[in-house]
């Protein structure tokens, strides 16, 4: 490769926002302030030092072009490290100066600068030096914009000209080893006076001790005590106002009762951020941090951990593929320092995915089940494996919801894998939502493509990393007379489901195979009922009353079906039996690949391909119930899913009516105890009817023991510290007034606001009026479904900086936990009731109809409402854009807060008044 002659000092600097840019060109004495389109043509003339080039992209509204992407050089230089994706975020963790509030110019002059010390931070570097420069070689070859200036940085020369040490970094990654298994754990319980003096431990004597705190402590007890019978755990609903400080509060009981009886508890949560914040508060109880890598555990699905296979095949194909060499080389970089391999949530930045795409960072993990186990070069160094028999022997796990629903839902017959005994589930009024999905069935043609994918693996010709059924079994079936045909056969029927292609075939009435075909006749069925069936909305329909075209396929298809499901079966069992028969000549690595493998097939052949059969049979003999007249135990309805007006699935699904239900058999019932927590337990109304809706959410009615109920206030003064408004002279449907409204309350909190949304259109179009006349006032206008970024990196972002609005929907506001004054107003478009769909209807029929869809409403607001005040010293306004709030909902806010109604202007001056007066630190730093 020959190396261009690069200059730092000879690049120019962008930085775009939404409504212009700012360019610096060398020799320049100060940047200028250009046009959109005046910046996109000198960026592709000459490549630019940026921050972020996907997103500088998009708000230029032109393709991606050549950059100096100071992200990429910061994800090399400091991998496993933290930034927000800003100049402003990379400076500040640089160590250069930054001024308080956003300031264009001295921004842009600023990237220079960061570029120059990651280069001379690269210049000193020891550790990895060589396999770093194999790398940073690899990726200059793949045309990489940094590659030249790192190569000089890393004296390449001094190397031994090109020929680099290889790019094989998993050779040097730490290797597990496995262990006896741990005894089972103890019975023994604790009690409320130990809980509060561990508590008080955990705080330290110089620090506050809380006395809700304590009690909250206190009150998990029972939960930690010995179940009187088999499926019948302790639980506990405990409610915690914000404040109360309920993650310390139920850690001491947790870490207690772990210590006392050798036994993991599970902590699980909704969103990953706190996941991290738990971590974080763990270090009180382990301040050694070797002492804390033993005793506590990260635990995620393994489709969020980086395979080492799929990245060392990433790597081998380089030369045919020199696209990924960028891509490659910065996750391998970040590989080498991880401290668990996490890609979601982890110490992977956020970011990342964005810079190197979405799809290429998303292979590299096991998406799919595809994991070939003891059969894997890479295995004693895998991270998941690495991860789950850390988590046999810790203390503490952290977990996900989604992880503990699969977990129990899948089950084990290894002794080894044996389900938790305790759990707190953490963000329990999302314990619902996440039943709900882990326990539902989807026929559609993604799902079927899925399963396709699984089974076959790579078709065509194709280049792809995808392993099938054949490739990951054929070296544990070769002696066997029988099982080679079984798989055969089992490929055979699989490629019966939709293949590549299938979406367009649809469209253009050109179904192949029973699959497509039937998903064709439901597209007819959905498109014919729908009363805007060119919206570009996504669509659905009853099932009933059936078209016999969905009928007679429906047929077809189960057929096909059973063609598939029991060799699947028939082949789990045969492995199964070969783990029996062959108990002492197998080893353990053997032994587990082998269980896997059967477990696999089974879990798709029983639970997913056997639950399409059921929802096929149910079609066939027309015993499907009404969704909104009778009370079913499932809810079936066809849908045609789309985005932006584009076709991605279609299918029929099936929810359980109360997902709860198998909750509690799977997870709650073989458990002795378990804590479901939340801000936002019941819905605020105080009423004996809030609490029976917690339990029916939790899902503890369906246990034969009541739950323990336990509330501790917030301690907030939230009459003093909060204004909440309800505008009363907007029309919410007008677009031109809410976006006004929306522009003038920001512009009134100068920053620090978050505008909730209930629909994604309105989103944008508020986006698209108000971003250029925030952002000539020096405000930072983020949004969800606009800037190339996910929503944890715009929340990290928005956290940052005083100065910044942030626009999103439920998954932005769940996310969102921003103490101090980064987040001191919230404007809520209007009153969010559930969406009308065929699902919310059969419930709102089945659970109590006008009061169970005001419980719901009532908790996204007290849910929303509850994200401004996150510290005893915070202040903020809530403004709600909608007249038609029902005063009964008004109970969603605390008891001590006056609610007012008001028109629009008044709402403005109240907002910017109350927050001058209150918000200091803010008021100080803009007089």
């Amino acid at each position: 490769m020959s190396q261009r002659a690069v200059r730092l000092a000879d690049l120019p600097a962008l930085i775009a926002y939404h409504g212009e840019a700012v360019w610096l060109d060398h020799g320049q004495a100060a940047p200028r302030r250009v046009s959109h389109g005046t910046a996109a043509l000198s960026a592709r003339a000459r490549a630019p030092l940026l921050v972020h080039a996907p997103a500088a992209a998009r708000r230029l509204k032109a393709e991606r072009f050549l950059a100096f992407d100071l992200l990429e050089l910061y994800a090399f230089v400091r991998p496993a490290s933290f930034s927000l994706p800003t100049p402003k975020g990379l400076a500040e963790v640089l160590g250069i100066v930054v001024p308080p509030h956003h300031d264009p110019l001295v921004e842009a002059g600023m990237l220079h600068e960061c570029a120059r010390l990651l280069l001379a931070e690269l210049s000193a570097l020891s550790r990895q030096r060589r396999r770093t420069v194999g790398l940073a070689w690899a990726m200059a070859r793949g045309g990489w914009a940094w590659g030249p200036l790192v190569l000089r940085a890393l004296d390449f020369q001094a190397e031994g000209g090109i020929s680099t040490p290889g790019i094989n970094i998993w050779d040097e990654l730490p290797e597990w080893s496995d262990g006896t298994p741990p005894p089972e754990p103890d019975h023994l319980p604790i009690t409320a006076e130990e809980t509060r003096r561990r508590l008080a431990d955990l705080i330290g004597d110089g620090a506050e001790q809380r006395a809700a705190q304590a009690d909250f402590a206190a009150g998990l007890t029972p939960a930690f005590c010995p179940r009187p019978e088999e499926g019948a755990p302790n639980v506990v609903l405990a409610e915690a106002g914000t404040g109360v400080g309920k993650t310390l509060g139920y850690i001491a009981p947790a870490s207690l009762w772990a210590q006392r009886n050798q036994g993991p508890v599970w902590i699980s949560t909704y969103t990953r951020h706190l996941q991290h914040q738990i971590d974080h508060e763990l270090d009180r109880l382990y301040p050694n941090p070797a002492q804390k890598a033993q005793k506590v555990v990260i635990r995620k699905g393994r489709e969020n951990y980086l395979c080492i296979l799929n990245l060392a095949e990433m790597g081998a194909q380089l030369a045919s593929r020199p696209v990924d060499a960028v891509g490659f080389g910065l996750v391998a970089r970040w590989a080498m320092t991880t401290r668990d391999g996490d890609m979601v949530g982890g110490d992977f930045p956020g970011w990342l995915p964005d810079l190197i795409g979405q799809g290429r960072s998303y292979a590299l993990a096991d998406r799919r089940g595809e994991c070939i186990y003891a059969a894997c070069p890479h295995y004693t160094r895998c991270f998941i494996e690495r991860s789950a028999r850390r988590a046999k022997r810790a203390e503490i796990v952290i977990a996900n919801h989604a992880l503990v629903m699969i977990q129990a839902a899948i089950g084990s017959s290894n002794d080894e894998q044996r389900l938790p005994t305790r759990y707190v589930f953490d963000e329990g009024h999302h314990l619902f939502s996440a039943t709900d999905g882990a326990f539902a069935a989807h026929l559609t043609g993604q799902e079927m493509g899925d399963l396709r994918r699984w089974l076959l693996g790579a078709e065509g010709g194709r280049s792809s990393r995808a392993r099938g059924l054949k490739r990951r079994l054929e070296d544990l079936i070769l002696d066997d007379a029988e099982m080679p045909a079984m798989v055969d056969t089992i490929l055979h029927a699989a490629r019966l489901l939709v293949s590549e292609g299938w979406q367009q075939r649809l469209a253009d009435n050109q179904p192949l195979g029973p699959a497509e075909k039937f998903l064709h006749t439901i597209r007819h069925q959905v498109l014919a009922r729908s009363a805007a069936p060119r919206s570009g909305y996504s669509l659905e329909c009853a099932c009933t009353p059936l078209e016999p075209d969905v009928a007679l396929a429906s047929v077809a298809l189960d057929r096909a079906l059973a063609s598939l499901m029991e060799p699947m079966l028939a082949l789990a069992a045969k492995l199964m039996r070969r783990l029996d028969d062959e108990a002492e000549a197998l080893e353990s690595a053997e032994r587990q690949r082998i269980d896997a493998m059967a477990r696999g097939l089974q879990r798709r052949g029983d639970m997913e391909v056997g639950a399409w059969r059921a929802m096929l049979k149910a079609l066939g003999l027309q015993q499907l119930p009404d969704p909104v007249g009778d009370t079913p135990v499932f809810v079936d309805w066809f849908g045609l899913e789309r985005s932006d007006g584009r076709e991605l699935d279609v299918g029929m699904y099936r929810h359980f009516l109360d997902p709860t239900q198998p909750f509690a058999e799977a997870v709650m019932k073989p458990a002795h105890g378990v804590v479901v927590t939340s801000a936002t337990l019941t819905d605020g109304s105080g009423s004996e009817q809030s609490w029976a809706g917690a339990e029916a959410r939790a899902g503890t009615i369906h246990l034969p023991l009541p739950a323990y109920r336990l509330r501790v206030p917030s301690p907030f003064d939230y009459a003093k510290q909060t204004r909440v408004f309800i505008v009363t002279d907007l029309d919410k449907d007008d677009m031109a007034q809410v976006s006004a409204a929306y522009r003038t309350l920001f512009l009134a909190a100068r920053g620090g606001a978050l505008g909730l949304f209930t629909a994604i259109q309105r989103l944008r179009e508020v986006h698209r009026r108000i971003a250029p006349a925030l952002e000539a006032q020096g405000l930072n206008l983020l949004a969800q479904h606009v800037d190339a970024m996910d929503n944890a990196t715009l929340i990290d972002i928005f956290r940052g900086d005083l100065d910044a609005c942030l626009l999103g929907t439920d998954a932005v506001r769940d996310g969102v936990d921003v103490p101090g004054n980064a987040l001191r107003l919230i404007v809520f478009d209007r009153v969010p009731w559930p969406r009308p769909d065929l699902l919310h209807r059969a419930r709102k029929q089945a659970f109590g109809g006008t009061a169970y869809e005001d419980q719901l409403t009532r908790l996204k607001l007290k849910q929303a409402f509850g994200r401004l005040i996150r510290r005893a010293d915070d202040h903020g306004a809530f403004v709600l854009l909608d007249k038609a709030m029902p005063s009964r909902l008004l109970s969603a806010f605390p008891p001590d807060v006056a609610v007012e109604r008001i028109g629009l202007k008044a709402a403005i001056d109240l907002t910017a008044a109350f927050l001058a007066e209150n918000v200091n630190k803010w008021a100080e730093n803009r007089d």
